[in-house]
């Protein structure tokens, strides 16, 4: 596969940061694409980006049922996996509880809420802004960083089906 039809293809598997593509295909010289391999490769240069990078790739994230997705804004992964955990029918008092949460954490991290919300309701998303909240800095960096290689997984396990899991 040529360098630019790899980044065509998995460019947006981290949020709006096709660079992690780029510099994957670059540092993976015969990537086999599996979403195993494809998934370790971009992990990997996830991590080696710098502090600046990854706090960009976190930024790229969108808030959780925030004013992307009222104004029809999100990827097309982001609206499918929100939808999926029900943030899109979401009642006003649900609505105004995810607003203050993305307000207080994005002030404190500096970077909205991420979580592979696969497989889980609004109520787990809540419970789990409500718990990461309290979190320090450093850990939730950690586990922000953490949700985003998830999510890249699941996506790849999506794009690549009958391939290995993760």
């Amino acid at each position: 596969m040529h360098r630019d039809d790899f980044v065509a293809r998995f460019g947006g598997v981290f949020e709006h940061s096709p660079f992690i593509a780029e510099r994957a295909f670059d540092a993976g010289a015969e990537i086999p694409l599996t979403a195993q391999s494809v998934h370790a490769v971009m992990c990997d240069t996830f991590r080696a980006a710098s502090a600046a990078e990854r706090i960009g790739v976190l930024r790229a994230h969108p808030d959780l049922a925030g004013k992307l997705a009222i104004a029809g804004g999100l990827t097309q992964d982001s609206k499918a996996e929100q939808a999926s955990a029900g943030l899109d029918r979401l009642s006003a008092d649900e609505h105004a509880r995810f607003t203050a949460l993305n307000t207080a954490y994005v002030e404190k991290f500096g970077f909205p809420f991420i979580i592979a919300v696969k497989g889980l309701t609004k109520d787990d998303i809540l419970a789990a802004f409500e718990t990461r909240i309290d979190n320090s800095v450093d850990q939730e960096f950690e586990t922000a960083t953490a949700q985003v290689e998830k999510i890249a997984r699941l996506r790849l396990q999506s794009m690549l089906p009958g391939e290995d899991n993760v």
